[in-house]
């Protein structure tokens, strides 16, 4: 039997109170050990590190559909994936950058699927004088063409020039037909990033993740460099 679970909001930022007793899930019709898990929903939210650190955080899908929240770690920027010699260039230019990663992972450690951003903007007598954000996305495939693929994506900022501040989002939906479900209606992933750029150089991340059917034992990854 399947659990239904709905997950509420999981901020990092607020770990230590999680962690000291506030609920975080509720699991209806639970197995005493469900494998499997219906209905999935993650949140994270972390403050963009200094220039040349990188802030993450991840949640695993626990026994009993429950999630297990990981500490958030920090230390020194490091490439990701979808870093590309085009996006790189870009950022190089401006005064300051972002990068953020929102990827989810099966139990044997691989990566199913991901949503990458980077950001760059400009700052001038408190507004920001150019910004802009680019989105990319990863997916795993399988040998024999199957596997996840993406199946739609948007990205927008609200500002571009001479902003008071610039809100990104980015948003991919990825479905799955393969060796696991070779009718491809069980699987589906869907990211989501958000990323707020302010006119004194700070900026937030933000990320969701929907799971139309997911097991014990996939986990999530999220962060910022």
């Amino acid at each position: 039997m399947n659990s239904r679970l709905s997950i509420a909001a999981v901020s990092a930022v607020s770990l230590v109170a999680l962690m000291g007793g506030t609920t975080v899930a509720t699991a209806q019709e639970s197995d005493p050990a469900p494998k499997s898990c219906d209905g999935v929903r993650l949140t994270g939210e972390l403050p963009a590190p200094a220039p040349g650190q990188a802030v993450s955080g991840q949640i695993t899908i626990g026994p009993d559909c429950e999630p297990e929240l990981g500490s958030v770690r920090r230390g020194p920027a490091s490439d990701r994936p979808a870093r590309t010699a085009a996006t790189a260039a870009a950022t190089a230019a401006a005064g300051h950058q972002l990068r953020g990663w929102n990827e989810m992972y099966d139990c044997c450690n691989i990566r199913m699927t991901g949503l990458y951003t980077a950001s760059s903007w400009d700052t001038a007598d408190g507004r920001v004088t150019t910004a802009g954000t680019t989105a990319t996305q990863e997916w795993n495939r399988e040998p024999w063409d199957a596997g996840w693929s993406l199946t739609s994506r948007t990205a927008k900022d609200d500002c571009a020039t001479d902003c008071a501040e610039v809100n990104s989002e980015a948003h991919a939906d990825f479905a799955y037909q393969g060796v696991f479900d070779p009718i491809g209606d069980l699987y589906d992933n869907t990211h989501h990033s958000y990323v707020q750029l302010k006119a004194d150089g700070t900026a937030s991340c933000r990320f969701d993740v929907e799971l139309r059917h997911t097991f014990v034992g996939w986990n999530w990854r999220y962060g910022c460099e």
